[in-house]
């Protein structure tokens, strides 16, 4: 990283961030459920009271339980190995998984039962070089792009860089904290009543009076909000005399909601749709490396296990990819003798 700045390889003044997702070193066949665990607890449980009944109605003879065996060593071991699988699904609600890998049990079962991390990457917009690289357990990339973006403004060094992402980094409070990026907002569509109920586009929000203003021009006031969702609901009581309301719900009343950064959503959207040219840029600087790298590594598998030592061979892939582009862009003699400065 440092030899590139040094050479001006990085332009400092765009970059794109995109994830991909690796494979672990771990088989798809080697991995627990949460779900398989717990029948096996339930499994115990009734071991455990078969044995427990057996000792009522054998009260005389404490150790000898059904079939004649020894009931103090099986409740033992009924009983440890019950806390094993008990302590092993805990550990799988506090990392808030349901399945994890068996080999490599730092690593994550992605969609479409892909075993692997997830590899966040920052690419300059002058020569497609990499800026940084990180690996996370997360399956989307909802919570990457400030980080990312931040991480990399600290490489190239700038105090202000021109961020491009795709749709799954369209998070409201990570978008605010971020110097007009360009990234397609996602949106939730009205897809009850085969679409024919009016989108949430024919609603009018009024900023001062904070309501919306329905095809029907009832006014929906603010009503609750949902903290987890981060929106607020916006609904009226006319809805239940409205003539229209046919084509608007089959509920008691039609909810409109309203995101706690809508603004900064529609102003990032607005300035996305302005400039198509930005995405198609953003396609061209992320999709190389990441098909370089698979390639480089057997289609994109890791050869080490666990998270720190994941991070470290991927280093080492992208320190490559680097070489290589450093090597071609100013050519191997003026490399050399750039090295021997």
């Amino acid at each position: 990283m440092q030899f590139c700045r040094s050479q001006a390889l990085y332009g400092g003044e765009q970059i794109a961030i995109d994830g991909s997702k690796f494979r672990a070193d771990n088989s798809r066949s080697r991995v627990t459920h949460k779900k398989d665990l717990q029948q096996r607890v339930s499994g115990l449980d009734r071991r455990i009271g078969a044995w427990l009944d057996a000792l009522e109605d054998n009260e005389d003879n404490d150790d000898q339980g059904p079939n004649g065996g020894d009931t103090q060593g099986a409740l033992g071991a009924l009983r440890a190995e019950r806390e094993t699988l008990t302590e092993r699904i805990r550990a799988m609600d506090d990392a808030q998984v349901s399945a994890q890998p068996d080999t490599d049990e730092q690593a994550r079962v992605m969609p479409r039962a892909h075993i692997g991390y997830n590899v966040q990457s920052t690419v300059d917009g002058k020569h497609r070089l990499i800026v940084d690289v990180d690996v996370v357990q997360n399956a989307n990339d909802l919570q990457q792009l400030y980080r990312m973006a931040r991480r990399s403004q600290r490489q190239l060094q700038r105090d202000r860089v021109q961020v491009l992402a795709d749709a799954g980094y369209s998070n409201g409070q990570l978008l605010k904290r971020c110097q007009a990026p360009y990234v397609p907002v996602q949106r939730a569509t009205n897809n009850q009543g085969d679409g024919c109920y009016f989108d949430k586009s024919e609603f009018t929000y009024c900023g001062e009076g904070d309501y919306y203003e329905c095809p029907a021009g009832e006014h929906l006031p603010k009503k609750t909000q949902s903290n987890k969702q981060r929106h607020w609901l916006y609904t009226s009581e006319a809805c239940t005399n409205c003539h229209i309301k046919a084509r608007c719900t089959a509920a008691k009343q039609r909810w409109v909601t309203r995101h706690f950064e809508e603004d900064v959503l529609n102003e990032v959207a607005d300035r996305t749709a302005a400039n198509p040219l930005m995405m198609q840029r953003r396609n061209g600087m992320v999709e190389n490396p990441f098909g370089t790298l698979k390639r480089r590594m057997d289609g994109g598998r890791f050869l080490v296990r666990g998270i720190q030592k994941v991070k470290a061979e991927m280093a080492l892939a992208v320190t490559a990819y680097n070489l290589t582009r450093a090597i071609n862009i100013p050519g191997t003699k003026q490399l050399c003798k750039a090295l021997a400065i």
